[in-house]
C-alpha cells in the first residue's frame, strides 16, 4: 500500500443528532489530521444527514479513519473516495464596493470570463457568486484582489461519486428487516 498523501473526500451518512459533529471531529483531532473542508447537509435519503469531509492523508490513514467513524452509533455508513472518483465543486461569494462595478470596466470582464454571476447590487456594494473547482475560485480571487475585496467566503467541498453509491439500497434493506 502507498504511503503517499493524497486528497480524499469522505462521505459520512448519519442520523441527525446533537453532538455528533464534535465526536467526529475528535476522531480527526486524536489522529492529528487536519480537515481541509467540511460540509454538512441533508442527503438523498429522508432523515439522513451527509458529512462531506476533505483530508490530505495516506490511504492507510483514511482506511483507519473510516473504521473509527463507522464505530459511532449515529453513523450509518462512511465511505472515502479519491478526486478521480468524484465530481466536486465549491461556491464562494465576493463583496466589492459598488462604484468599482461601474467605474472599472475590467471587473465586468473578469466576472464574465470567470463565469461568475452578480447576486446583488446596491449603492454601497455588490456581491459576486462563483461555483467551481478550488483552482477556479482561487483564480477569481487573484483577479479581484487588486480592486479590494470587502468580504470573501467559500464553502467546503460538495461532491458526488461517479459510481453509484449503495447507501440507498443498504438502508432500504435495513428498514425492511
Amino acid at each position: 500500500m502507498e504511503n503517499n498523501k493524497k486528497t480524499y473526500t469522505i462521505s459520512v451518512y448519519t442520523e441527525n443528532n446533537i453532538g455528533l459533529l464534535n465526536r467526529i471531529s475528535a476522531i480527526f483531532q486524536r489522529r492529528h489530521i487536519n480537515i481541509e473542508s467540511l460540509s454538512i447537509s441533508v442527503s438523498e435519503i429522508e432523515g439522513v444527514s451527509r458529512f462531506t469531509i476533505v483530508v490530505d492523508i495516506t490511504e492507510i490513514q483514511v482506511k483507519k479513519l473510516i473504521g473509527q467513524i463507522d464505530k459511532q452509533v449515529e453513523v450509518i455508513k462512511a465511505y472515502y473516495h479519491t478526486d478521480e472518483e468524484t465530481i466536486y465543486q465549491q461556491s464562494c461569494l465576493f463583496k466589492i464596493k459598488s462604484n468599482l462595478l461601474f467605474e472599472e470596466r475590467q471587473i465586468q470582464n473578469i466576472i464574465k470570463e470567470n463565469n461568475a454571476i452578480i447576486v446583488t447590487v446596491n449603492k454601497d456594494f455588490f456581491v459576486i457568486e462563483k461555483s467551481g473547482r478550488a483552482s477556479e475560485v482561487d483564480q477569481l480571487y487573484r483577479e479581484l484582489s487588486p480592486f479590494g475585496i470587502m468580504q470573501f467566503v467559500r464553502s467546503g467541498r460538495i461532491a458526488v461519486t461517479k459510481d453509484e453509491m449503495k447507501i440507498t439500497q443498504m438502508l432500504a434493506a435495513f428498514n425492511n428487516l
